[in-house]
């Protein structure tokens, strides 16, 4: 929830998961953030907070992955498409995303 929560105000907002999105290189537009944000917003304050994030992120695990879907979130990864993530290249992706990971959890 944190690393999209990014002002750490307990709200994810359009521009926030947005933010994520893109990173993990998905290129949503802005109907289809706040829709994703709709779908779960059950207070109606155009924010997501810590259980609706939780309904939005099952609602999301239930639908299975394609494996087209999967070799492109693999390719997010593996940025010299040698079909391999190197630990290089996960330190690139989780700070893009604003995860602080030390040398050894990267190794790990």
């Amino acid at each position: 929830f944190s690393l999209f929560d990014k002002d750490g105000d307990g709200q994810i907002t359009t521009k926030e998961l947005g933010t994520v999105m893109r990173s993990l290189g998905q290129n949503p537009s802005e109907f289809e953030l706040q829709d994703m944000i709709n779908e779960v917003d059950a207070d109606n304050n155009g924010t997501i907070d810590f259980p609706e994030f939780l309904t939005m992120m099952a609602r999301k695990m239930k639908d299975t992955d394609s494996e087209e879907e999967i070799r492109e979130a693999f390719k997010v990864f593996d940025r010299d498409n040698n079909g391999f993530i190197s630990a290089a290249e996960l330190r690139h992706v989780m700070t893009s995303i604003g995860e602080k990971l030390t040398d050894d959890e990267v190794d790990e």
